[in-house]
């Protein structure tokens, strides 16, 4: 049974220095260094169960989601989780309408990455009281009932350069073979018609879908991509930079898209990821999670089990992306097995990171940082 009233929040700048090794780099994110904002929520409760939430960024900037964190926090302070989760849409609402804070979004920006934050944490704490790994407490509310290891779909980031885009190209699918599936991203490097033409190019290796192709606010211009490409064979995957639902609405509507690409923390966590997942339900659309970053994994496949459990029930061109990166930071880290996601036992929702990582990577006092800045200043 939930319990206990939120006696304190904190909030942690954890940073790995992945720009270092140029890991997680891409034609538009040449230097990120993966980054969280990392909360934590304690209770009055005598289990001494905590909170753990977080969203992912790439550095600098890490610092205004955790003063917007900060800013939010009164909104679940001294709050009975029984409240909370006894009215969750309100509570939702609460945190988005802040009749001052929403000037800076409204749901979208720092603001609604901190939003995200504090939401995955209340999930996480609520999932761990009631003994069962997010994904079962999300069906038991609704009443529902690499290539030697498996792997068999491949996604190779394009818009740089187009000779080098097709010589990647070529060797991968060489490597893959015909029958496997490969997928590419822009990371919204394009205009429209700089899409359509570097596609119409890439063609001839037979990719499921180019993931944002151009800037995600454009969502007539996805339209375009799509009608474009559609004799091709070529779908429109994008998502992952949508501000809230209202955009996926009006991507949904407009036939912008193919695959839809919920993120476990841009959106307003569970609350707003499930209204999506419904929605695209609606439309037909399958729903392949991005992950990867710091976490994302960890969080997402509670959503994807989910929403083949309670509502596409398929697998059909249905997938989720999977990175090998910052996963032993975690206290219960992604399983893979067989290239697939295996269910997560563990109570909460995966969120939960390792104390001794969280203070070696906390920005900018922590023993990695420390060492690094001095390199610098020397």
């Amino acid at each position: 049974m939930v319990h206990g009233r939120v006696s304190r929040l904190l909030v942690h700048d954890v940073r790995f220095p992945t720009s270092l090794g140029g890991h997680g780099s891409d034609a538009m994110h040449t230097d990120p260094d993966y980054s969280v904002a990392y909360v934590v929520l304690e209770t009055d409760a005598e289990d001494g169960l905590r909170g753990c939430g977080l969203t992912f960024t790439l550095g600098k900037g890490t610092e205004v989601v955790v003063c917007a964190v900060n800013a939010l926090a009164h909104h679940v302070l001294h709050r009975d989780l029984k409240d909370i989760v006894g009215n969750f849409r309100g509570f939702y609402r609460q945190l988005t309408s802040d009749g001052q804070l929403r000037w800076i979004g409204p749901e979208k920006g720092a603001v609604h990455l901190a939003t995200a934050a504090i939401l995955n944490a209340v999930w996480d704490l609520w999932a761990k009281q009631e003994g069962k790994p997010l994904w079962k407490l999300l069906v038991d509310m609704l009443c529902a009932a690499a290539l030697k290891d498996g792997w068999t779909r491949f996604k190779v980031k394009v818009g740089a350069d187009l000779q080098d885009d097709m010589r990647r190209c070529r060797l991968i699918r060489d490597l893959i073979g015909p029958d496997r599936t490969l997928m590419m991203d822009a990371n919204q490097r394009w205009d429209v018609p700089e899409a359509v033409a570097w596609m119409s190019k890439l063609a001839e290796f037979k990719p499921l879908w180019i993931e944002e192709p151009t800037s995600p606010d454009d969502i007539l211009g996805h339209a375009a991509i799509a009608k474009a490409l559609a004799p091709l064979g070529i779908g429109v995957a994008t998502g992952e930079q949508c501000h809230n639902r209202v955009v996926f609405k009006q991507l949904l509507q407009a036939n912008a898209l193919q695959f839809l690409q919920i993120d476990s923390c841009r959106l307003g966590s569970v609350n707003e990821n499930l209204s999506v997942i419904l929605m695209a339900k609606k439309f037909g659309i399958p729903v392949c999670p991005h992950a990867g970053g710091v976490g994302l994994c960890e969080l997402v496949q509670h959503l994807i089990i989910f929403d083949y459990i309670s509502v596409s029930t398929s697998l059909q061109n249905r997938m989720c992306e999977y990175v090998d990166h910052l996963h032993e930071h975690f206290k219960y880290p992604v399983y893979i097995k067989q290239a697939s996601y295996m269910p997560p036992q563990d109570a909460g929702y995966s969120t939960e990171m390792k104390e001794d990582s969280v203070k070696k990577h906390q920005y900018p006092d922590g023993e990695v940082w420390r060492k690094l800045l001095a390199a610098q200043e020397n």
